[in-house]
């Protein structure tokens, strides 16, 4: 369970251990979604008035296109996650954008925007689906990784020959 009740919070911590499925609401159109159920683990407790803490941890994987070959790349998203939750109206509350304010209508807290935006945050920005990927051929755009492709070599642009004639010393 990834949503409590807030009153509940005020009494006493709670122990955060939980999943996030690929195929909940939260997740908009154009996110990473991961490729599994994240893991959440933590603690979360009331820090003071209208305000609460939680520590812990999500760790999920995600499936990224290749950043040479645009085939699939997996990749291990994992964060040790501070979130501060705070009731709208809380001093500071509105200009600090570390803070997740709550809805003043609901009697509950819901991790699962924090969770998705800490989530954002740590998936990486492109991956390898292996160390030694070949790519496209810039050419014809045929996968290397299956094979040369049958496209001419290029001549290297003109400009460049005379620094090509000093890397291979002839200048």
């Amino acid at each position: 369970m990834l949503s409590f009740d807030i009153r509940s919070l005020t009494e006493r911590a709670v122990a955060v251990d939980d999943t996030l499925s690929p195929d909940d609401p939260v997740w908009l159109e154009g996110d990473a979604v991961p490729s599994a159920p994240i893991r959440v683990k933590g603690r979360l407790s009331a820090a003071g008035p209208g305000r609460f803490y939680w520590h812990g941890t999500i760790e999920g994987d995600v499936t990224l296109p290749c950043r040479r070959c645009l085939g699939d790349a997996a990749a291990h998203v994992a964060d040790d996650a501070h979130l501060i939750f705070a009731e709208a109206g809380a001093e500071g509350v509105e200009d600090d954008p570390d803070v997740f304010v709550l809805d003043d209508r609901s009697p509950e807290l819901d991790l699962r925007p924090a969770i998705r935006e800490q989530w954002l945050l740590n998936v990486p920005g492109y991956a390898l689906c292996r160390d030694d990927c070949k790519g496209l051929c810039p050419t014809c755009g045929t996968e290397l990784n299956l094979g040369a492709c049958d496209c001419a070599s290029t001549a290297a642009d003109p400009r460049w020959a005379t620094l090509h004639k000093l890397r291979d010393g002839q200048g």
